[in-house]
């Protein structure tokens, strides 16, 4: 939870590689009043930090499987680590895919490392799209939204897990195409941090059902967040 005194709080991902020994990597994009004032302070302006709160992607369970990664638009930073932890230990995960999309290409966070440094990484493979793409724009990857990559994809449901982050629209859609595709519902887990407030449960504002997402979450299998009532990522 990231805080700038007088003017609010947002939850942001940490982004930083699992293995880094100093310092804290965030991935955020400016969509409102705190990300807007936090990206206007200047080198040694102070902020609040506190957390982390929550759950993370089941790494254990997934070691010496298969690993793809579905994300779109900023989805990509709660996603970063993952990645982080195939280049550093190529042999964490049997293989890894990351199917990633963004509305246009210079929207895409992290593009250098997609398509240089994390594409030179061992059993790893990287599948990019654009919605849409400007006339005389160089692009040699995908144009369409982030499912359409799900055509070219190699990654299979045998001894697989599946992690999925971006707007909730785009989460209900990739899981009901992996489940078209053989996936099953407790392969694939989402993460529903766009939610998250105050961290701690006492809000409200991130509940479903029974469920908190900043307690029982951010990230659910699909078959958890099927049967919670007040989302849009369930139903067929």
């Amino acid at each position: 939870m990231l805080s700038i005194f007088g003017c609010g709080e947002a939850a942001i991902s940490i982004a930083s590689d699992a293995n880094a020994t100093s310092g804290l990597e965030l991935t955020v994009r400016e969509v409102g009043d705190v990300t807007s004032a936090l990206l206007r302070l200047q080198e040694g302006s102070r902020v609040g930090i506190r957390g982390p709160y929550g759950n993370g992607w089941p790494l254990e369970k997934a070691e010496g499987k298969n690993v793809l990664i579905v994300s779109g638009g900023c989805g990509c930073g709660t996603l970063r680590p993952v990645i982080l932890a195939q280049k550093n230990d190529p042999e964490r995960f049997r293989f890894l895919e990351v199917l990633h999309g963004a509305r246009t290409p210079q929207d895409i966070i992290y593009r250098n490392d997609y398509e240089d440094k994390w594409t030179k990484t061992p059993n790893t493979r990287i599948l990019l799209s654009a919605d849409t793409v400007p006339k005389g724009e160089k692009w040699r990857h995908m144009e369409g939204v982030v499912t359409t990559l799900f055509e070219k994809m190699k990654t299979g449901p045998d001894e697989s897990f599946v992690f999925v982050c971006g707007p909730e629209i785009m989460i209900k859609f990739a899981a009901l195409g992996l489940l078209r595709l053989g996936f099953q519902e407790d392969q694939i887990y989402c993460s529903m941090e766009r939610r998250m407030r105050c961290g701690l449960g006492i809000c409200g504002h991130c509940q479903l059902g029974s469920k908190y997402v900043c307690k029982d979450g951010p990230v659910f299998s699909y078959a958890e967040l099927k049967h919670l009532p007040d989302h849009i990522v369930g139903g067929g």
